[in-house]
């Protein structure tokens, strides 16, 4: 499936200018809908319409579910389709079941915006999170430093486009686990924890996500929901995304770049050696 387009620019540089091509990622709507029975009824509705760069919609589906406290096993989904190139179906397995009214939180989420158009505050909050348990998963300090070079390097989408965000999962060691790219920072986040929550994976709690740009409140929501220990961001953190990080002692790190960066809540888990 296609992620970029080329398209007719003119290009201009200094006092010259010229008709050239460039190639842009892709932006189209996914509207994401849940198959569901709940214990009489069973059917489908409308949970959300995204912004995202075609390609792992399942997985953006399913790490939708999983960042929203929807769904917390893999296991309870029996499968899913596309229904239409703008479309994808969640079935969930007959045993699973929903609570209709808490879930009907519809939302258009843009690119750029993974919570916009909530109802209230109380529903940006995703429910049932866990407070991350501070023993286990640690990192050593000189490795942080090489996370965004290793994550660079494996964007490749981002070299034909400029247009992408990224977020990565790599273990204590560095060593690299997984990458995603979408126009959302959000959706990038979703088809990552997506593909780790359909292997069986979730939770994450050896992982570390690495993300390409700023750290905002969804996102470590996001991380939580999956159980990750830490998040280093290439960008800066948001006043609420290190509340919510200290709240749940998840490790956050920003302006990750060269040798320099700055940890905003849990160092303890970073190490001399």
């Amino acid at each position: 499936m296609p992620q970029s387009r080329e398209i007719a620019i003119t290009r201009f540089d200094g006092h010259t200018s010229g008709d050239t091509r460039d190639c842009v990622a892709l932006e189209e709507p996914l509207e994401i809908r849940l198959d569901a029975s709940d214990g009489a009824v069973r059917g489908t509705r409308s949970l959300s319409i995204t912004m995202r760069t075609p390609g792992h919609d399942h997985e953006l589906a399913a790490g939708f579910l999983l960042t929203e406290g929807l769904l917390h096993h893999a296991h309870e989904i029996g499968s899913i389709t596309h229904d239409g190139d703008h479309v994808v179906t969640v079935h969930l397995a007959d045993h699973a079941r929903v609570a209709w009214p808490t879930m009907e939180r519809h939302f258009y989420a843009t690119s750029s915006c993974g919570v916009c158009g909530k109802s209230s505050l109380d529903a940006l909050e995703v429910p049932g999170l866990q407070r991350i348990a501070r023993d286990g998963f640690s990192c050593r300090v000189h490795t942080v430093p090489l996370l965004s070079d290793r994550l660079r390097a494996r964007q490749s989408v981002f070299d034909q486009t400029g247009g992408l965000h990224a977020a990565a999962l790599f273990d204590g060691d560095g060593e690299f686990v997984d990458i995603r790219e979408d126009v959302g920072r959000h959706n990038a986040v979703d088809k990552l924890l997506g593909a780790q929550f359909l292997k069986g994976s979730t939770p994450l709690a050896d992982r570390l996500l690495f993300l390409s740009g700023r750290a905002s409140f969804e996102l470590v929501q996001k991380a939580l929901a999956a159980g990750i220990p830490m998040i280093a961001a290439v960008g800066a953190p948001s006043s609420l995304a290190v509340e919510l990080a200290q709240r749940f002692d998840l490790t956050l790190l920003g302006f990750v770049r060269g040798a320099r960066f700055n940890v905003y809540s849990g160092a303890w888990r970073l190490r001399e050696a």
